[in-house]
């Protein structure tokens, strides 16, 4: 069922206009957490091109927490650990958890195109409830003026 702004009262619009308000900042902090754990797929997936054979036996620091690391060797360039959600981790070979890393990478790629039209709608939906309601100010000053000159003469 449409609504034709016009026919709705300047509260009416106030309020409609907070509701779009509050959808489009949900949608804009889902796209932002969507885009922040899409680079943490990418930065994995680019991690792993350190792992070959050249690189097999160096030192490295691996990380305890996120501010101390300790000092380490790499043995086995061919397998990794990939955590793959609610704490479970899967051993997999380098190639295969590249494929893993693609597949959440696009995965999520496509969650942001489905909800990127979304925010755009509902931006042109707000920016139409502005323009209704300044036309109605601006018919209600008028009214007002008009009301006030035909008191004073």
């Amino acid at each position: 069922m449409a609504v034709n702004l016009a026919d709705l009262s300047l509260p009416q619009l106030e309020g409609l206009k907070t509701q779009l308000d509050q959808e489009i900042e949900f949608l804009t902090n889902s796209i932002g957490q969507l885009k922040v754990v899409q680079t943490k797929y990418v930065e994995a997936k680019d991690s792993l091109n350190v792992l070959n054979k050249n690189n097999k036996g160096k030192e490295l620091l691996v990380p305890l927490t996120s501010s101390m690391y300790v000092p380490g060797t790499l043995n086995d360039v061919e397998h990794v650990l990939v955590d793959v959600g609610t704490g479970y981790y899967v051993e997999k070979k380098v190639d295969d958890s590249k494929g893993f890393f693609k597949r959440k990478i696009d995965f999520l790629t496509k969650q942001i195109e489905k909800i990127q039209p979304a925010l755009q709608e509902k931006h042109a939906m707000k920016q139409a409830v502005i323009e209704v309601m300044n036309v109605k100010i601006q018919q209600l000053q008028q009214s007002q003026q008009s009301s006030v000159g035909t008191t004073k003469a």
